[in-house]
């Protein structure tokens, strides 16, 4: 198997104020193509670190990608590092010139500023693959038989130059091998037990298949990559190994085929072509950003209602003031009623209501940072529940516990 070494160049990650996507993204592209990234790093827009971890790179990988240090400004020192690194010198191409004229035309830009033209400068040694989404090329260089592509960082821009430009290179180049991945999603049982308790069959496996354990909030991803020459013989043999797994954790599994939880509940909604909405407080949304993020929600998602203020809660879905004052606004009885008037509201099947404090300080009527109660309704069934985790800051805690309230929603559904 190829390995792949992938090179975050900018001051702007290592401070935190951008966060790293492309290599998130890139590491999951190449892994279906069957190229294992072994490192990743990240470091300063300064010539002498990029070229001492451009060395690194090549001493343990195959192939080489680094994002970022290709914009129009002259801090930007990717491609300098670049020239020297690979003994080079930088000399206007003019296909990439060309291409740029086209490109700034398009945008109604008729003139081409000077650090735009520069960015037309390449090392001669380079293949330039084009970018049709901004301003910076893609540059490969090639040692002892080793690649490198230098990609601007713009995450828009490396997505395309990845998939449409360098995937199908690399196929070709490598003669690469077919992979093929399963997900099994397991629910209701501790990691360290669900290992134990599909040992023997993880033992069992062929030697071209391997098995991952990836937990999120509280469901297990068991993901089981194949990898081999002939496509439809890996997906057979993966069948044939999860058809030998079900037996042993038929209890706890909710879906073998989608990954995100927010699919699986999408699979289901529409099967039995039922309506959803929700009624968010502490979720401020997120509830329903997950289920609106799937292609086709509008099928079954309805509409959505962040009530924050008690006395909208109060106003909007008829929560009873008296429950407010007896019970405090952050409990299992105000949940119930929210979820209650939510469905009432948008006349849906099911409804989702939340209340809770996200943080960073108390509930106006004392309650602990960390603290949520949930309603789920199912036409006339209905299940509230209670979480409560100090220790997750604001936005972890939203998305921690919209995952759970879905991931609970997709279990009463498949044991309805």
């Amino acid at each position: 198997m190829e390995k792949a070494v992938l090179i975050t160049i900018g001051d702007e990650i290592l401070s935190g104020n951008t966060v790293d996507t492309n290599s998130n993204f890139i590491a999951t592209e190449l892994k279906n193509i069957g190229i294992q990234v072994i490192q990743i790093f990240t470091i300063s827009d300064e010539i002498g670190t990029i070229k001492k971890t451009l060395k690194a790179a090549f001493e343990i990988g195959d192939l080489i990608i680094t994002t970022g240090g290709l914009g129009p400004t002259r801090d930007d020192k990717t491609k300098k590092a670049l020239a020297e690194y690979f003994n080079d010198e930088i000399a206007l191409d003019e296909v990439t010139f060309n291409h740029l004229k086209k490109y700034m035309e398009r945008r109604g830009r008729t003139d081409i500023l000077e650090r735009n033209r520069e960015q037309a400068f390449v090392p001669t040694k380079s293949v330039v693959f084009q970018n049709h989404f901004g301003t910076a090329p893609c540059m490969m260089m090639e040692q002892d038989g080793k690649l490198c592509f230098s990609l601007p960082g713009v995450p828009y821009e490396v997505k395309p130059l990845i998939r449409d430009q360098i995937v199908p290179y690399l196929k070709e180049k490598f003669n690469l091998y077919y992979i093929y991945t399963r997900i099994v999603s397991v629910v209701g049982i501790p990691e360290s037990i669900l290992a134990d308790t599909i040992e023997d069959w993880e033992l069992a496996l062929p030697e071209n298949l391997s098995l991952s354990y990836l937990p999120v909030g509280t469901r297990v991803k068991l993901r089981l990559t194949a990898s081999g020459d002939d496509e439809s013989a890996l997906k057979k043999q993966a069948e044939e190994e999860i058809q030998k797994l079900l037996p042993l954790v038929k209890d706890h599994v909710i879906a073998v085929t989608e990954d995100k939880i927010e699919k699986i509940l999408a699979e289901i909604l529409m099967e039995r072509n039922l309506t959803i909405s929700t009624a968010e407080s502490c979720t401020g949304g997120e509830l329903a950003k997950m289920i609106t993020s799937t292609a086709g929600s509008s099928k079954y998602f309805i509409a959505g209602i962040i009530p924050y203020a008690t006395e909208k809660k109060i106003e909007i879905l008829k929560v009873s003031q008296e429950t407010v004052d007896e019970f405090t606004v952050v409990s299992e009885q105000v949940a119930s009623e929210m979820a209650k008037g939510c469905q009432r509201l948008f006349d849906t099947d099911i409804s989702i209501s939340t209340t809770g404090v996200a943080g960073p300080g108390k509930g106006e009527d004392g309650n602990e940072v960390g603290t949520v109660f949930y309603s789920i309704r199912i036409k006339d069934h209905e299940v509230t529940s209670k979480l409560y985790m100090p220790h997750l800051d604001r936005l972890d805690f939203m998305n921690f516990v919209s995952q759970k309230i879905i991931q609970d929603l997709v279990g009463l559904l498949i044991n309805r």
